[in-house]
């Protein structure tokens, strides 16, 4: 995660990383299903059978998505642009406004195969929403961007649509300060109009191995989410879960080790990949890890429950009552390692 300058914004994922787990039975046909152990450890597959979250929408908001990418392609619906530009300039293309897709922004293609790539379609991975939608609208370019960008996003995923909003970005610690001073609360007003509007909204913890929640995950009208690896320890780099009202779970999002299988297997515009040929994955898959990854497993787990109709309150307080602290068999207990715990979502689902 960066600051890459006042008021700005950056994607919450940490270097690709070689990557390749062990097989596991795979519940669908994506080939690539047996190394995503992210699904595996949230018990997705288990959830399928009572929601798949069919007619609901995910919103990326990020740096865009790849519109053409194969695994995605059937999940789009139209999304919008905000780069310096309101009203929308562009369709969320990752390849932003000038049209040069620069390496940074393949981060949102990552992040939509995450929480709802097509599923059972005989390729490439599964999402966890494997029948919801997906909202691309990029806020930002080469990995950063402004406020009153992203809340432009924000606003107008909540208005077309959204029943989800993903926030896999946030700004440097001390960024919380602004909100609660009162100095620039542009994108928590933002936030507050999607909530109002009953949109769950889903955010990274940040990458800095503190503590406390970056911003925009400390808001009071997010559920914050943090790292864990395959081995459900949280990843060293995850910031924590603290905030003033503990809305917080935890997610798989890798351990950034240089070797395969230990990090997050996902989309990536095609040609941009750097584990694909060593682990195996082609040039239109990746790993990567980060708390950018986490919170789209979260995503995905809240649309299974939108899909049933439930509230956004509902929707927080299925995924932090039935979450689990590894070790110790408690649901639903906050401890300053986990959050709530690592989001269930048959547990969830079935709540």
């Amino acid at each position: 995660m960066r600051l890459a300058r006042a008021a700005v914004l950056g994607a919450a994922a940490l270097t690709a990383a070689a990557v390749t787990a062990a097989p596991v039975g795979a519940a669908t046909n994506d080939p690539l299903y047996s190394v995503q152990w992210g699904p595996q450890q949230i018990h997705a597959q288990r959830a399928w059978s009572t929601s798949t979250g069919a007619g609901t929408v995910i919103a990326v908001v990020d740096t865009g998505v790849a519109l053409g990418h194969a695994d995605l392609q059937g999940k789009l619906l139209p999304g919008a642009t905000f780069i310096n530009c309101y009203p929308s300039c562009g369709n969320g293309s990752w390849k932003g406004p000038d049209g040069v897709g620069q390496a940074e922004d393949a981060h949102g293609t990552h992040v939509a195969g995450i929480a709802a790539a097509d599923t059972g379609n005989g390729i490439g991975i599964a999402g966890v929403a494997r029948d919801a939608k997906i909202l691309p609208v990029k806020v930002l370019e080469n990995g950063s961007g402004s406020y009153p960008d992203i809340a432009h996003g924000v606003r107008w995923a909540a208005n077309h649509g959204a029943d989800v909003i993903n926030l896999s970005l946030g700004g440097v610690q001390g960024t919380q300060l602004l909100t609660i001073t009162g100095l620039d609360t542009t994108l928590s007003d933002a936030i507050a109009y999607a909530h109002s509007k009953g949109v769950a909204v889903i955010a990274a913890a940040g990458n800095d191995s503190i503590p406390v929640c970056n911003d925009p995950g400390f808001d009071a009208d997010v559920l914050c989410v943090v790292a864990t690896d395959k081995r459900e320890l949280r990843a060293a780099y995850s910031s924590g879960p603290v905030k003033p009202d503990l809305n917080t779970v935890s997610a798989p999002g890798g351990s950034s080790l240089p070797v395969c299988g230990e990090d997050i297997v996902s989309t990536v515009p095609a040609g941009t990949s750097t584990s694909g040929a060593t682990c195996g994955y082609g040039g239109a898959y990746d790993e990567y890890a980060g708390t950018s990854m986490a919170a789209p497993h979260v995503s995905g787990v809240a649309a299974l429950l939108a899909a049933q109709g439930r509230t956004v309150g509902q929707i927080y307080t299925a995924l932090t009552s039935t979450a689990r602290t590894p070790g110790v068999g408690l649901r639903g207990t906050f401890t300053p390692t986990y959050g709530y715990g690592i989001v269930d979502a048959a547990a969830a689902v079935t709540s």
